[in-house]
C-alpha cells in the first residue's frame, strides 16, 4: 500500500519538484497540496495522509503551529519540517510541537525521501547539518529551554 503524503509549501515549485522525487520511488504517492497553513490543515483532516512534509515558513499558521494543530486530531499523522532555516530554536519548536523529522530545503530531495522511510518506520530523521535537540529537560519558568521560552504570547505576536 503505498505511502499518502501531503505537501505543504507556499512555494509551487518545491511542491512540484518534491512530487516528482517522491511519486518516482513507487511505493509514494502525493494525495494533495497546500500553499499555506490553514489550507495545510484543512486538507489533513480531509484526506489523512500517512506524512505531511511541511514549510516552517508558510503563511495564515506557520508550520510550527500547522503541525500542532493538525496532530490534535490526527496524531497518528507524522509531519516532516521543510526548512531553509535549521536553529536550535526552530528544530526544537518543530520537535516540541510533534514533528517527527526535520530537513533542510537545501538538501530536500534525498531527504525528503530518507525522511519519510524513517518516520513511517517510527524513527526520526534529521538532515545532515541539524544536531537533533534534547528535549527531555523539562523547562521551568526560571530556566526555559530556548530565549523564545522566556518570551510572554503577547511578546511572540507578529508586528502588525
Amino acid at each position: 500500500m503505498p505511502i499518502r503524503i501531503l505537501l505543504a509549501d507556499d512555494h509551487a515549485v518545491v511542491r512540484e519538484g518534491l512530487r516528482t522525487i517522491l511519486e518516482a520511488q513507487g511505493d509514494m504517492n502525493i494525495v494533495g497540496e497546500a500553499s499555506d497553513g490553514r489550507e495545510a490543515l484543512n486538507k489533513a483532516e480531509a484526506l489523512r495522509p500517512d506524512v505531511i512534509i511541511m514549510d516552517i515558513s508558510m503563511p495564515e499558521f506557520n508550520g510550527i503551529d500547522a503541525t500542532r494543530m493538525i496532530l490534535m486530531s490526527l496524531p497518528s499523522t507524522k509531519v516532516i519540517i521543510l526548512s531553509m532555516h535549521h536553529t536550535t530554536e526552530y528544530v526544537g519548536r518543530a520537535m516540541k510541537a510533534g514533528a517527527r523529522a526535520f530537513i533542510l530545503k537545501e538538501s530536500a530531495g534525498c531527504s525528503a525521501v530518507n525522511a519519510v522511510r524513517a518516520v513511517m518506520r517510527g524513527r526520526q530523521y534529521f538532515s545532515e547539518d541539524i544536531v537533533a535537540p534534547n528535549l527531555k529537560r523539562s523547562a521551568s519558568p526560571s530556566h526555559p529551554q530556548t530565549p523564545l521560552d522566556s518570551l510572554s504570547r503577547r511578546e511572540r505576536e507578529p508586528y502588525s
